[in-house]
């Protein structure tokens, strides 16, 4: 009798953050630990991992962390856990591991356990089995796994689309996924995040006449943002660059040494001798390559807009080139940086979202690797939960019935007992770890409140010096402000919140002159001030008390 129990740690109901768990019979296989960006309100937050507790509670029943490729949603989040469990086994594609490298380097991370899988090859854990098979993204050596059960197979496909004009390093095996198909799949997890698309994704994943038609009627400088380790887009742009005879200037040493490595081993087709350097950046026909860092979308890019770049100084006949289409999270992000654009009086180019479109799979391409699995149960992962739905119903369209379509959020398990599925309405807690900087760990929600109360109504420090024998009032108490009201027409809000903080130390003191309670005369002094500062402004300022003894 075998139980199969199958859940997400992030990624449903949500864009990015992907980190998905099977449990077969207590050995655990986890599948991709991204990240997602944090938004503006989140004051100060760089980005988000999902909660791993689980992963450090079951760590002993762990088989590994699969990879299916190099992208930040999907692997983002490995520096972190790899810093908790260094002995972590993680296995990923050659290029993968080598960006996987890098992140743990940059963050100095050491891994102990990394272990590069090749595509089609079976990684055997007792009686059950994993199976890589290669699918095509914007980043070589992607792959989708197969975890064959005695049950079935569980296949999880991660980011994929079916285009047959792309180099081998990216091309999807169909046979292989037939094959699987015709072995029985007990249950396929795919991505939902283009289900309301119609049609194939291919050919609006291929911008290249697009990056042409921009190099040939941009007269100056291009400089071109692109998302970190989107592979085939660098390989468009350095295609066009070399037709139309610019010179390419590659930003960031992060950067450069992916585009190296890449063409060194034959997953970009340039010369690399046709990438220039500092003293090419002012040029004519310079076409500057800049990347995202995970911690921000735009954030390079705004410091060159805001002046503050070392090298780069916009001319007013520069055209700022966003090569990718706005994608789930970060439409709001992208509108204003183009807003930004335009008050610099700088040409801005962007892809439309409605005829670009990333590489992920529309409806056509869900329903294609459906009927290639031909699974008993459909579960769609990856999106937005209103893209679930979507996804869910191209299933029912092919003829599922609702009972065998699993739409979850996180940490709802799916459980199956000898093949079935069953409801159980178990729930693994599931959280979000909030990350700022470098920082490792979680900030937490009450850091991120406190952020906000400063943000919203200011901060009011009282200070306070006591004699240390008799406990009489030296100095004090003072009002400091930030943030809250403006001190010069405060002025009687300011002398009635001194006399408020006498009164409660003066009265605290005549209790026991000998031992004073100084938490009390703290929570007092917020207590009062808290309601006196709302009667008055109808605002809620941070309150922070300073007692000191000479």
């Amino acid at each position: 009798m075998s139980k199969i129990k199958i859940f997400g740690l992030g990624g449903l109901n949500e864009t990015g953050k992907n980190m998905y768990v099977v449990d077969v019979d207590s050995n655990i296989f986890v599948f991709d630990a991204g990240l997602k960006y944090a938004t503006d309100k989140m004051l100060g937050v760089d980005y988000i991992l999902p909660d791993y507790s689980y992963i450090k509670e079951h760590k002993e029943n762990v088989k590994g962390i699969f990879l299916t490729h190099g992208h930040d949603s999907n692997m983002g989040a490995m520096a972190d856990i790899l810093y908790e469990m260094p002995d972590l086994p993680v296995y990923g594609t050659k290029f993968t591991m080598e960006i996987l490298k890098d992140d743990l380097e940059e963050s100095n991370v050491v891994a102990t356990n990394l272990k590069e899988v090749r595509p089609h090859s079976k990684l055997t854990f007792g009686d059950l089995v994993v199976f890589p098979i290669s699918v095509t993204h914007s980043i070589p050596d992607s792959v989708c796994y197969v975890l064959y059960t005695e049950d079935g197979a569980i296949v999880y496909t991660g980011d994929f689309v079916f285009d047959s004009t792309v180099p081998n390093c990216y091309k999807t095996d169909i046979g292989k996924l037939a094959y699987v198909g015709k072995q029985g799949v007990l249950c396929l997890l795919s991505e939902s995040i283009y289900a309301e698309k119609p049609g194939h994704t291919s050919p609006n994943n291929r911008v290249t006449q697009f990056i042409k038609e921009v190099f040939l009627k941009s007269s100056d400088r291009v400089i071109c943002t692109i998302m970190t380790a989107h592979i085939y887009r660098v390989q468009e742009i350095l295609q066009e660059a070399t037709k139309t005879k610019r010179k390419v200037v590659v930003m960031g040493k992060n950067l450069q040494n992916l585009i190296n490595r890449s063409i060194d081993e034959g997953y970009i087709n340039f010369d690399k001798s046709k990438i220039g350097d500092l003293t090419n950046i002012n040029d004519k026909n310079a076409v500057i390559l800049i990347s995202d860092e995970k911690e921000k979308p735009f954030m390079n890019l705004e410091r060159i807009l805001r002046g503050f770049d070392k090298y780069i100084k916009l001319k007013d006949t520069d055209t700022i080139f966003l090569t990718e289409p706005p994608y789930e999270g970060i439409e709001k992000r992208t509108a204003l940086i183009m807003d930004e654009i335009a008050m610099k009086d700088v040409n801005a180019i962007s892809l439309d979202a409605k005829k670009h479109l990333l590489h992920h799979s529309s409806r056509e391409d869900l329903m294609l690797m459906i009927q290639l699995m031909d699974p008993k149960y459909y579960f769609p992962v990856k999106g937005e939960y209103r893209h679930q739905v979507k996804n869910a119903e191209i299933a029912e369209r092919l003829g599922y019935a609702k009972e065998n379509i699993i739409l979850k959020q996180n940490g709802d398990v799916a459980t199956f007992i000898d093949g079935e599925l069953v409801e159980d309405f178990e729930h693994i807690p599931v959280d979000e770890i909030l990350i700022d900087g470098k920082s490792q760990g979680d900030i937490g929600d009450l850091v991120l409140k406190d952020r906000e109360m400063l943000g919203e109504s200011g901060i009011v420090i009282v200070s306070c010096t006591l004699d240390k024998i008799t406990k009489k009032i030296l100095a004090g108490p003072e009002i400091l402000t930030r943030g809250f009201v403006y001190v010069k027409e405060s002025a009687d809000l300011i002398k009635e919140t001194e006399d408020i903080c006498l009164d409660v130390i003066e009265t605290n003191v005549l209790l026991d002159n000998k031992k004073v309670d100084y938490t009390k005369i703290k929570n007092d002094v917020r207590e009062r001030l808290g309601k006196y500062f709302y009667k008055e402004t109808e605002c809620k300022p941070m309150i922070i008390t300073v007692i000191q003894e000479v």
